[in-house]
């Protein structure tokens, strides 16, 4: 398990909700993905309205507008484990928008309380 404070990368890539990779949605993909390599963790965020590239409004507000959805993966880790990562997304994004920022990870508790990667040998989570 990652034990994960201090300076870290905050991955974010914006897709459309309908866009996929061999037939299941991209951002499923992409979790998939960033799990299968060890990250730290991945969250995706539904839009509600926005617009990228092509200028089109997605909104919800509107039901002929409200397909395809903007999504945003999220995925939070160290810098070294980000950057080797961003080759997969290479190939899996062929539209959208990736974005790396800096930031501090104060807090990364998993369930039960205790610090991510901090339960002793032979604890059990709660």
């Amino acid at each position: 398990m990652t034990e994960l404070t201090g300076r870290a990368l905050r991955l974010t890539v914006f897709v459309g909700e309908h866009d996929t990779w061999h037939h299941k949605p991209l951002y499923a993909e992409i979790v998939h993905r960033a799990h299968a390599a060890g990250l730290a963790g991945a969250s995706v965020f539904r839009g509600i309205e926005g617009f990228g590239a092509s200028s089109l409004i997605h909104t919800s507000r509107l039901l002929s507008l409200s397909e395809d959805l903007p999504v945003a993966v999220v995925v939070v880790d160290g810098e070294e484990r980000v950057r080797a990562f961003l080759p997969q997304l290479d190939e899996l994004v062929t539209e959208g928008l990736v974005t790396l920022d800096e930031c501090e990870v104060i807090r990364y508790v998993g369930r039960g309380g205790a610090p991510h990667g901090a339960q002793g040998k032979g604890e059990k989570s709660l």
